[in-house]
């Protein structure tokens, strides 16, 4: 089974990453961007069938590893068909 994780900064937190792509954007003719903010996708291949037990497990990582819950947000994708 294959999860997908967005993990963002929480609104408030500079993003001088996204404060740098925004001038690059705006630089090359794109007048009309106001925000930019980057992110981490992560994708993660678990074994089983069970959506509710691999939520459970990818929240625990996500708080755990994947994401400071002091300064982001993740949320949890599952592509059951994949």
């Amino acid at each position: 089974m294959l999860a997908n994780v967005y993990v963002t900064l929480k609104p408030g937190v500079l993003d001088p990453q996204g404060e740098a792509v925004k001038r690059s954007l705006v630089m090359m003719g794109n007048d009309n961007i106001n925000q930019v903010r980057v992110g981490k996708f992560i994708q993660v291949w678990l074994q089983g069938d069970d959506i509710d037990n691999a939520k459970a497990q990818l929240k625990t990582l996500s708080e755990q590893l994947l994401a400071n819950p002091v300064i982001e947000d993740f949320r949890i994708e599952i592509a059951e068909g994949e």
